[in-house]
């Protein structure tokens, strides 16, 4: 297939890219089989060095580099073009995108070299494999049963978690993976599912129509679920071509650019909070307006089409520079600064390990039993940084339990002015004939639920805020400790040699140990600092351990409160005003007083119910940081404490060659520095061709 000129440099890029990463990941493999071959020759030599964690480090460093994937995910309600765009984007007409169905379960589109399709299913039930026909015609639905389960709340295939579709296709094969999801069903099932991809993408490609710009469940959407959660999102205006059918002179140019003027003003209204990016504004570099649907007609009919005048070449331009030039550049820095990180400890290792070659056992017990009040001292950073931790757990884990408890204590305060638009649109008056009644209390449930979640939500977000300025202060902590950590270090190294210690300058300043590193790569990342990668290989995330917490302790249990008794009592007091003498407006008056009475009766039970499980969510973020620094710490301090052992031990046991030793080391540190110079060589290639 030919692509556009846009098409065609996204594809070199990611070769190029591609290339780079491999180049990368087999300078890692050297590292790593230096080190591991370095630690078994050592056993029957001078003994090992310590270096089983950089190993490990730079072993998962070297797989995420290989994996490769660049994931994003596709968002947007229902019939907004989602499957279309996808179709346009790749090619070819891969995914459901008739006029009637809608895709009804999440689908990953990744590479294969065989065209299939997978179902994954929960509860452990087997996953099925179908052809792309059976795959359409079983998974999607049509928009009004879509439209209708949406007001249920239920999911159309409930039993199942997602769909995998292979597909031999030049833009996957270079690492792109695609998650095309069903549309905004606020259910709390699709909803957990989708947020666990948020977090996991690395862009959101949220879909809009022209002709529908920003609906109430998209901006709640937007408000709920990407506000302020540091997300890369990408605004796409599908059917731009739509605003033609609402003029009456769709010829006429001035009124053409009016409207579409007035539309752009509409989403810039609602999109321009969400495009600025450390304070710049870079709206022009994520709102696209676009032809999905001619622009897969063009491609169809003439694969070499540029696609000029749809929105696509802007798009994928723009996609381009932001993953290859931008996201993957980064992701290659953090792995070079890890790689040196690592390089630094071998080569303090290297430093001190030559002197001690040549010394009798009785001096080297001497020098080894010299620096135990250091490694005291060492001990005492690491507990002092883990009370550091503690304390700050036990405040914000109290401060944000208690946040929710007053903020679920005060909505009663603002519920009338708030709850004006979530009311229900059925009429007042004929909602309470006895044929009405059932729909007006449906009515009444889809309302209140919406309600609770969006304040749920807006709270969620003061949270996260709380919770990124403590992890920013312990970031902080973190570097002095590491600071401290190095000097008793540094001093043990010179107690033990008898020489001042001087570090390799590879020409950067801030090299930290690789624990503090860790700890302070937490924050680095989420700042778009490069100086954490050890922080993303471990995997470690609070926004991952915190951001669904709604969804695991469940919305439904939030509801739970409010079942039997709630709605009842609405009904009969508005049954008690006296139909004929009210208005609709006082109608609705009276609804909203008499849902506020009963509501804040509940509020108390809510908040103290709800309490716990926030105290216990926030806990687990400072537990899970607090426990793999502890870790490293540990490691690091056993590692030298081996480093040491495993030299006497070797000493007592046979007599060491001092220059054929000294020689291995030497050559172990050259080669280990020669390796990270070839990394420093593949990124500044990479570098010098995007500036």
């Amino acid at each position: 297939m030919t692509y556009t000129a846009e098409s065609t440099s996204f594809i070199r890029d990611l070769d190029r890219l591609a290339k780079a990463r491999a180049d990368f990941a087999q300078s890692l493999s050297k590292i790593s089989a230096t080190l591991k071959t370095s630690e078994t020759v050592g056993e029957t030599a001078s003994g090992g060095l310590g270096l089983n964690k950089d190993i490990e480090d730079i072993d998962l460093a070297r797989k995420n580099i290989q994996k490769g994937v660049f994931r994003l995910l596709i968002l947007g309600d229902m019939k907004r073009g989602k499957s279309t765009f996808l179709n346009a984007l790749i090619g070819e007409n891969l995914l459901p995108s008739d006029v009637n169905p809608c895709t009804a379960v999440l689908t990953v589109l990744r590479y294969g070299s065989k065209k299939k399709v997978t179902v994954y299913f929960k509860d452990d039930k087997p996953a099925k494999q179908l052809d792309f026909a059976s795959f359409k015609e079983e998974y999607t639905i049509n928009p009004d049963d879509a439209k209708k389960l949406e007001t249920e709340k239920k999911l159309a295939f409930p039993d199942v978690d997602y769909a995998v579709v292979e597909y031999p296709l030049p833009l996957l094969e270079k690492g792109i993976e695609i998650v095309d999801s069903p549309g905004l069903n606020d259910t709390e099932a699709l909803n957990k599912l989708s947020l666990s991809y948020i977090n996991n993408c690395h862009a959101i490609l949220f879909v809009f129509r022209a002709d529908q710009p920003c609906t109430l469940a998209e901006r709640r959407y937007l408000e709920n679920y990407i506000k302020g959660r540091g997300l890369t999102v990408f605004f796409l205006i599908n059917a731009w071509d739509e605003i033609t059918k609402g003029l009456i002179d769709p010829d006429n140019t001035e009124e053409l650019e009016a409207a579409e003027e007035k539309v752009r003003q509409v989403f810039k209204s609602y999109l321009a909070e969400y495009c600025q990016v450390e304070g710049f504004d870079v709206y022009e570099e994520r709102v696209f307006e676009i032809h999905s649907l001619k622009a897969l007609r063009q491609k169809i009919k003439n694969p070499e089409s540029t696609l000029e005048g749809t929105g696509f070449p802007e798009f994928i331009a723009a996609l381009n520079t932001f993953l290859t030039r931008e996201r993957a550049i980064a992701e290659l820095r953090q792995t070079k600064t890890l790689a040196r990180l690592i390089y630094n400890h071998v080569h303090e290792a290297v430093e001190r390990r030559i002197p001690l070659l040549g010394q009798d056992i009785a001096e080297l017990k001497r020098r080894i039993n010299s620096v135990e009040p250091e490694f005291q001292q060492l001990r005492e950073i690491r507990d002092r940084f883990r009370e550091d931790i503690i304390i700050m757990r036990d405040s914000k884990a109290r401060a944000i339990a208690d946040s929710f408890r007053s903020y679920i204590l005060n909505l009663g305060n603002t519920f009338e002015t708030d709850f004006l638009q979530y009311q229900p649109t059925i009429g007042f008056i004929d909602s309470l004939s006895q044929g009405r009644r059932e729909e007006f209390n449906a009515a009444c449930k889809r309302a209140f639920e919406q309600y609770i979640k969006d304040k749920i939500s807006a709270w969620e977000l003061t949270a996260e805020r709380e919770l990124h300025d403590a992890f920013a202060t312990l970031a902080r902590t973190a570097a002095e400790y590491g600071s401290a950590y190095t000097k008793v270090a540094n001093t043990i190294t010179e107690k033990l040699t008898g020489n001042l210690f001087v570090g390799q300058n590879l020409g950067y300043e801030n090299d930290s140990l690789s624990w503090a590193s860790w700890a302070m790569g937490f924050f680095s990342l989420i700042t778009g600092n490069v100086a954490g990668i050890a922080l993303a290989g471990a995997g470690f995330d609070w926004k991952n351990i915190l951001v669904n917490w709604l969804a695991a302790i469940g919305i439904s249990s939030f509801f739970l409160i409010f079942t039997g008794t709630f709605l009842g009592p609405i009904g009969i007091a508005l049954i008690g005003l006296g139909i004929g003498a009210l208005q609709a407006d006082q109608a609705r008056k009276e609804f909203i007083k008499a849902t506020k009475k009963e509501f804040i009766k509940y509020l108390p039970q809510l908040a103290q119910e709800q309490w716990e499980p926030i105290h216990q969510a926030v806990k687990d973020c400072f537990n899970s940081y607090e426990q793999e620094v502890n870790k490293r710490i540990n490691e690091d301090i056993k590692s030298r404490q081996a480093e040491l052992d495993n030299l006497l031990k070797q000493k007592e046991s046979q007599e060491i060659n001092y220059h054929a030793e000294s020689n291995r080391l030497r050559t172990l540190d050259n080669q280990i520095l020669s390796e990270y110079h070839n990394l420093e060589s593949i990124y500044e290639g990479l570098t010098s061709y995007y500036a």
